[in-house]
């Protein structure tokens, strides 16, 4: 398979029409190779418009909705970002191609292993990992200019707006299914602008390893 073609394809078939237009978040989403995140039987299907299982239940969203939440972050190569969920590892890989350094939280040791393989497979040497909930507590590094959770959530947990620095960026897909926003959050000072960037499905995936009531989906 023509992968190169594929992620060409991607971007201008899928990405592009859905108001994806920064222009460096598409170089970096034609620079990464999407099928060394996803296991060997998925190859064929890593570039389509659609979501795939990980091996522990969970799924990893559509490269369209994963770009339209990057691109609300508008993120600076100095920035710091925390993200929620690391999954498949390649929303990380794309966070930390236009920041300074992207630490991600998982509460599924396996899962991680196989991130940090397929980052290490391509020299993305600034992502920190750790395990644990990153809906329970503050995570090491706090505050930062940007968080990225990867995944629905049925409200914003204040933990997670509390770890964000005054001007830093939030985003995060809101709501039960199927109705549910991928919400921009802004902190001016003590304040949380919340804005809607646009409206979306994601399948939910309830796990033991979350808090009551936390839906995730990576």
């Amino acid at each position: 398979m023509d992968f190169e073609k594929a992620r060409f394809n991607m971007v201008e078939q899928q990405i592009r029409p859905w108001d994806v237009l920064d222009f460096d978040l598409l170089d970096a989403l034609q620079d990464l190779p999407r099928e060394l995140f996803v296991s060997e039987d998925q190859k064929a299907y890593a570039y389509t418009d659609c979501p795939l299982p990980l091996p522990n239940g969970g799924t990893m969203i559509e490269p369209k909705i994963v770009s339209r939440m990057v691109q609300g972050l508008a993120l600076k190569k100095t920035d710091n970002v925390l993200e929620i969920g690391t999954g498949s590892g390649y929303a990380a890989a794309l966070l930390a191609k236009l920041s300074h350094e992207v630490t991600t939280i998982d509460v599924d040791v396996d899962q991680q292993v196989r991130a940090k393989a397929a980052l290490s497979a391509i020299g993305q040497e600034n992502v920190v990992f750790q395990t644990g909930d990153g809906l329970a507590a503050a995570v090491g590094g706090a505050p930062f200019d940007a968080i990225y959770v990867g995944g629905s959530l049925p409200r914003i947990p204040e933990i997670l707006k509390n770890q964000l620095k005054d001007g830093g960026r939030m985003v995060v897909i809101v709501g039960d299914h199927p109705v549910q926003r991928a919400q921009l959050i802004t902190r001016q000072g003590n304040e949380f602008i919340e804005t809607t960037l646009f409206d979306t499905k994601v399948p939910a995936l309830s796990t033991d390893a979350l808090p009551a009531g936390s839906a995730f989906t990576f």
